[in-house]
């Protein structure tokens, strides 16, 4: 087979397009732009159904592989499989009864508040080249990027730009001289270094930097309210802050340029317990504080492998079930690799399906009562009187949880849409513990600034009933501190 032919529309330079697939709320500010054919790619509209909308004025392209490939994958009930349903459709939805000549030149899109349509929606059929030579066609993925390369020569005039999250796709795409990108829609990050992590760490005296405060006593707490320093003009409600001499507090409102502490005392801080447990340090203090809060209905915990995300999350659960009993029951779910397809060969009910995934659950459970003179029968008595249940993502879409704390582990594999799919399900009266590892992403297609963990923190942020803390060091032994060091 001869060398790829290099097909580049004659009078565009591929490398100065850039990025212009933002949120659907961005409008473009110069109508006369060249518009641009955005070709998607399967995973795409997996990560997000809704994808083709985000496209502003340009024509999204849908190759009839892709629609092929949601359509093998719509069936059973993976969790991907609601996500190709959902697209298929959204396509639909755009379509309608339009014509064939109608689908392949473009139909407007009507966007959902829009007074006018916007954009245009296609179908790629797959085309026989003219004298051009293809990469072999017993791939998809080849297909597709064959079907753009006769895209471009038809249309050499138009900017064509595939839309994948698979790299490899995208550096065959390059070769064959198509520009392709990753999709950015819901990346609200460029560095997780970026991210909020729940508090802000003074070397010196905080007082020293504030030059008013108003203190005054409420429900047996006191209450600083000072104006805005420079360290802290981007500050968001519940974000903590440390200090060299001992300072713990946290941001309860912020009004304009005055900022609202609730003082937290260290030494009682430290001493708070949840089933038991005691927190080992001020991050881990930091944590326990917004989980048993129940003014809190979000919190999310992130931190290496170690950094007691789990025991912290399941021992204020048991607290606030048990001894203090808020929530009727505690749900806890996670995402993995390979769980969609395996849960359905395991033996059993749909609990004990899930146990097996959720051992980390069970492990801490185990921790928490590890010194009691009979372990095994204090474990088997919590699993007897705390209303613990264990359920797959597949099967809580659609569902509605009231009075539930909601356990998610794992998170860092979510995407943002599946993220969406589970906040979305806590009723009233519940709260929802996310816990992950940005480092630990075990998902194709997600890294750490597009993981759903990063874009719920980016979102949720300024939310006054929701707080994050990353959690610092390991605790977990000084084995497993050395090693998350070194290896």
């Amino acid at each position: 087979m001869g060398k790829v032919q290099r097909v580049t529309p004659a009078e565009t330079n591929h490398s100065s397009i850039h990025p212009t697939h933002t949120t659907s709320n961005t409008t473009s500010t110069n109508p006369s732009e060249l518009v641009i054919r955005y070709v998607l790619d399967t995973n795409v509209l997996i990560h997000d159904p809704t994808a083709l909308l985000n496209f502003e004025e340009h024509h999204v392209v849908i190759p009839m592989t892709v629609l092929e490939e949601l359509d093998r994958l719509k069936g059973g009930r993976q969790a991907h499989a609601a996500d190709c349903r959902q697209a298929i459709r959204e396509i639909d939805r755009i379509l309608g009864p339009a014509t064939p000549e109608q689908v392949e030149q473009g139909v407007p899109m009507q966007r959902e508040g829009a007074s006018e349509p916007q954009g245009r929606l296609s179908i790629l059929m797959g085309q026989t080249p003219d004298n051009l030579t293809t990469l072999p066609t017993h791939l998809n993925d080849n297909k597709i990027i064959n079907d753009i390369c006769q895209l471009q020569r038809q249309h050499p005039e138009q900017p064509v730009v595939l839309i994948t999250k698979d790299i490899n796709m995208r550096l065959k795409a390059r070769g064959c001289g198509i520009h392709a990108e990753d999709y950015h829609s819901d990346q609200l990050v460029t560095d997780i270094d970026l991210l909020n992590k729940g508090y802000i760490e003074f070397p010196g005296s905080f007082w020293d930097q504030v030059d008013a405060v108003k203190s005054e006593r409420r429900d047996s707490r006191t209450y600083h309210q000072i104006p805005k320093i420079d360290a802290l003009q981007e500050v968001c409600p519940n974000q903590f802050i440390l200090d060299g001499n001992g300072l713990v507090a946290r941001i309860t409102r912020i009004t304009g340029d005055m900022l609202t502490l609730m003082h937290l005392d260290h030494h009682r801080l430290m001493e708070q317990e949840a089933w038991g447990l005691k927190p080992r340090d001020v991050y881990q203090a930091m944590a326990l504080n917004l989980l048993l809060d129940p003014d809190i209905h979000l919190v999310n915990l992130s931190g290496s492998a170690g950094s007691g995300k789990t025991i912290l999350a399941l021992a204020a659960a048991i607290e606030m079930t048990v001894n203090n009993p808020l929530y009727r029951r505690i749900i806890a779910t996670r995402s993995t690799q390979g769980l969609d397809e395996d849960i359905g060969f395991l033996p059993g009910t749909e609990q004990e399906k899930m146990e097996p995934w959720l051992g980390a659950i069970t492990d801490n459970l185990e921790a928490l009562h590890c010194e009691d003179e009979d372990a095994s029968g204090s474990v088997d008595y919590v699993l007897g009187k705390v209303p613990l249940h264990f359920k797959s993502l597949n099967y809580i879409r659609g569902r509605s949880f009231q009075q539930s704390l909601i356990l998610i582990d794992e998170s860092q594999n979510l995407t943002p849409h599946q993220i969406k799919t589970i906040i979305t399900r806590a009723g009233k009266g519940s709260k929802v513990i996310c816990l992950g590892n940005l480092a630990q992403i075990d998902t194709p297609y997600l890294n750490a600034t597009s993981s759903g963990l990063t874009y719920l923190n980016e979102r949720f942020k300024n939310f006054e009933h929701g707080g994050n803390i990353q959690l610092q060091g390991v605790p977990r032994s000084l084995l497993a501190e050395y090693a998350e060091a070194n290896l």
